[in-house]
């Protein structure tokens, strides 16, 4: 597997406050990754600290075979839209283009105005005077048009319509068909990553929960209901991620690569985000605590 970002025992530190601990991930080439977790998870930092903006306080990270932000070289390969799409108010659509021609040494200039034309964007119009769907499909323009290996979006769709998100996303799998891209997108929606993504982060307290191919995560765990039971007693290779117990009835997620034989329980496959919510609400010290990526990926 080739990583296009590798973190080890990564940790950054805000005035006493921790917000990424110990993270150790690797994230494929080629892949469309969602990164998802709660409120101060630290996926923001995460992206930051890969996108160059920010320092490690301990640990290593590595983004397409290089140390975030270390030179011109460096930053050429990654694109970065922050969470709030930032564009440059007074500045039209085409001074946009002309600035990120002359910042980026990969430029493609067709490219930014074959998209912007099909987006039916008039260069001429400031982007304080767009929309907001308008103004994200700039930023992505800008970040796609820099041709870079990597692009890292942070919560691009968040502020948009149900009808703009889709239009965007729509463009996004459209880059990453025709350009090859490698793409990590934070996002809180899990049906949209559900539509774009093919590999899953699960960050949680600063720390990875979970990481993997979407389709190998959803085919290792399962719903089990039945009778109500221990957990402490289901068989060694059933990990149980989340538990919830009636009087009579136990309803389980649990992880296992083996087949389930027990029949007084019924089987059912978990969704995306039954899958992400689990791990968001299972305690720290639940189990044996994180699976790191290393232990998921293939």
């Amino acid at each position: 597997m080739t990583a296009v970002l590798r973190a080890r025992r990564l940790t950054k530190k805000y005035r006493g406050r921790w917000a990424l601990t110990g993270c150790t991930l690797d994230i494929p080439a080629g892949h469309v990754t969602g990164l998802v977790g709660p409120n101060g998870a630290g996926k923001s930092t995460l992206l930051n600290l890969a996108a160059g903006t920010l320092a490690p306080t301990t640990g290593t990270i590595e983004v397409c075979g290089g140390v975030p932000g270390s030179g011109p070289a460096q930053l050429a390969k990654v694109g970065f839209v922050a969470q709030d799409t930032p564009t440059y108010p007074t500045l039209t659509v085409a001074d946009h283009l002309r600035l990120g021609a002359r910042l980026n040494p990969n430029w493609d200039d067709a490219l930014a105005h074959r998209r912007i034309e099909r987006l039916g964007l008039d260069p001429g119009q400031r982007a304080g005077k767009l929309s907001g769907g308008q103004r994200a499909q700039l930023a992505l323009t800008l970040g796609i048009a820099k041709r870079p290996e990597l692009l890292i979006l942070d919560e691009p769709v968040a502020a948009l319509d149900p009808l703009a998100r889709r239009e965007f996303l729509q463009d996004l799998m459209e880059a990453v068909a025709e350009h090859g891209l490698s793409v990590v997108m934070s996002s809180h929606l899990v049906a949209d990553l559900e539509r774009v993504c093919d590999h899953l982060v699960v960050l949680v307290a600063g720390q990875v929960r979970l990481a993997g191919e979407v389709e190998e995560l959803l085919a290792a765990h399962h719903r089990l209901s039945g009778p109500r039971r221990d957990v402490d007693t289901l068989p060694a290779g059933q990990e149980v991620i989340s538990a919830g117990h009636t009087e009579r009835q136990s309803t389980l997620v649990i992880r296992t690569e083996a087949p389930i034989l027990d029949p007084a329980w019924t089987v059912s496959a978990v969704g995306l985000e039954d899958l992400v919510l689990a791990y968001m609400s299972r305690p720290a010290e639940a189990g044996s605590g994180p699976r790191p990526a290393l232990e998921v990926l293939r």
